[in-house]
């Protein structure tokens, strides 16, 4: 674990299962096959694995854990414009024409706020086809890859009819006003449930007021309506 996890807590005022939960506490995770995930959920993906290879699928994780300081670093290279923030339909979006919690939404559309990615659980998972990608073709991760007529869109459907069985789910598997559309998004939801419920308002609230974050005072004003917009607002399960 990197020693400047304690940084980021406000009189470590936090506990450890919220930290857990907020991605500057790694205790619960395990490295398996070349990806840290949470420990608790390597059975059910080693079966879900397994499974895939037996349809003729070889499963690849494209990512699992992220730390909340891999997550800021990404905010930040997304809010200070160095990296494209993409609309619902994949255009490029021009944050310098936007007020401060337009852009937050903007992001949010398709990078949580760190602290609040799912991916910081250890139980969240983009996966792929690695044999169903184009050869010199490079994983975009965009939901047409999954779509009729994408490279991974067989693929797809065995997880509609197959996640479930090993206990996963898609928490984006639609754009609900939120987040959009993420396909390749799987969950350990047993696993994931409680840590998400321990991502709440205030415990970000906590976490973020003592982080220097692009758009930190929009964010902290608008955090109630962004978390029931874009964390909370997730698939049933």
């Amino acid at each position: 674990m990197k020693k400047s996890w304690r940084s980021y807590l406000p009189s470590r005022s936090l506990t450890t299962a919220q930290c857990i939960a907020c991605g500057v506490n790694e205790s619960h995770l395990i490295c398996y096959n070349g990806r840290h995930v949470h420990r608790e959920i390597v059975d059910d993906l080693a079966s879900l694995i397994n499974a895939a290879k037996l349809a003729g699928f070889t499963l690849y994780m494209a990512s699992a854990f992220r730390s909340f300081e891999r997550q800021k670093s990404i905010w930040e290279h997304k809010f200070s414009m160095r990296r494209p923030v993409l609309d619902l339909n994949n255009q490029a979006v021009d944050l310098s024409e936007l007020s401060e919690i337009e852009k937050v939404r903007a992001i949010m559309l398709f990078s949580a706020l760190p602290g609040a990615s799912r991916h910081h659980f250890g139980t969240d998972i983009d996966v792929y086809a690695r044999d169903r990608l184009p050869a010199q073709q490079s994983l975009q991760l965009e939901p047409w890859e999954y779509q009729e007529g994408g490279h991974q869109y067989e693929f797809s459907l065995w997880l509609d009819s197959n996640l479930e069985r090993y206990g996963f789910y898609r928490p984006y598997d639609r754009f609900r006003g939120g987040v959009a559309a993420e396909p390749w998004h799987i969950s350990h939801w047993r696993t994931a449930k409680p840590l998400a419920d321990l991502q709440s308002p205030a415990t970000l609230k906590a976490l973020l007021a003592h982080t220097n974050i692009g758009a930190k005072t929009a964010i902290l004003d608008n955090l109630e309506a962004l978390h029931q917009q874009f964390i909370a607002n997730i698939a049933p399960k």
